[in-house]
């Protein structure tokens, strides 16, 4: 990782870079925030102790970075406006090494995990973009059973609601032994989303809606036979493909292949996996107007 010391002065800038190359860190030295507006870096120690000089769009520029004020005294221009600009903490002088590091390797982190959410975010945005559902989430109650045959679009809902209430999702599987535990450390600002209630045996379930009572949850279960004594919706899927409670014929499975994976293989290939011949297949085609567009 690269950082970027604005620093005036020589040699504290230089006792702290230093110190940082002895933890691999790749750093650069400015002596004026002007000249380090053309660097290139992943943090930032910034002192706010520079003589006639505006730092302030330097932390503009680089907010989506982490930007730590190296700071004499603490007052609004020193730390209030520059926090209001995008800077990310402070640390004021002197200070020790090893907590310089810690703030280092704190907002390191945070930048990870903010990437990430931004990745999980536009991965699920588009995993869901065809999903619909008629529920009006504002309406839903905090304790809600969901009666469903396709899954994905529980789970898109329970992700709105999550977003919608400000609260936490905390993903549950009444599959796995560890479920009881999961519930307990279910608190007022999370949303747990329990998934598999068909699964469950009948004293289980007895169990479980008891550990529920003063929880907020979302708790799917693809059998509709299944009572909860919680508030019940349906979200159901008329594609045989989304049905869990449905098993497809041969050849509408035979149907689903062809039409999605016609232009990955080509006819020998996608014939032999179907396990039929290449007439067989053409007539399959022909059956269902699937022919390649050319």
């Amino acid at each position: 990782m690269r950082v970027i010391i604005v620093e005036n002065e020589l040699y504290l800038a230089q006792s702290i870079s230093s110190k940082l190359a002895e933890y691999d860190f790749d750093v650069e030295q400015y002596s004026s925030a002007k000249d380090a507006m053309k660097s290139s870096g992943d943090i930032y120690l910034l002192s706010t102790n520079l003589p006639s000089q505006n730092f302030l769009p330097l932390i503009s520029k680089f907010k989506d970075k982490i930007v730590i004020l190296m700071v004499s005294y603490i007052n609004n221009n020193t730390v209030g406006e520059p926090l209001k600009h995008g800077a990310k903490d402070y640390i004021v002088k002197p200070f020790m090494m090893e907590e310089l590091l810690r703030k280092i390797e704190h907002y390191n982190q945070f930048q990870k995990l903010k990437e990430q959410n931004k990745f999980y975010e536009e991965y699920l945005a588009d995993l869901f973009s065809e999903i619909e559902y008629k529920h009006a989430i504002e309406k839903l109650p905090k304790a809600l059973s969901v009666h469903t045959n396709y899954q994905r679009a529980a789970d898109k809902m329970a992700l709105d609601i999550s977003i919608t209430k400000g609260a936490s999702l905390v993903f549950i599987s009444l599959d796995e032994s560890k479920w009881r535990e999961k519930i307990e450390l279910l608190d007022g600002g999370s949303l747990g989303y329990l998934t598999c209630l068909e699964k469950l045996k009948k004293s289980d379930r007895d169990e479980l809606y008891e550990s529920l009572s003063d929880k907020r949850f979302i708790l799917t279960c693809a059998n509709d036979t299944i009572d909860t004594p919680f508030d019940t919706i349906s979200i159901n899927s008329q594609n045989k493909l989304c049905d869990q409670s449905d098993i497809l014929t041969i050849d509408e499975y035979v149907q689903h292949i062809v039409k999605n994976f016609q232009y990955k293989f080509p006819d020998t290939e996608l014939s032999k996996k179907l396990g039929i011949s290449r007439k067989s297949l053409w007539e399959k085609r022909k059956k269902y107007d699937l022919f390649k567009k050319k």
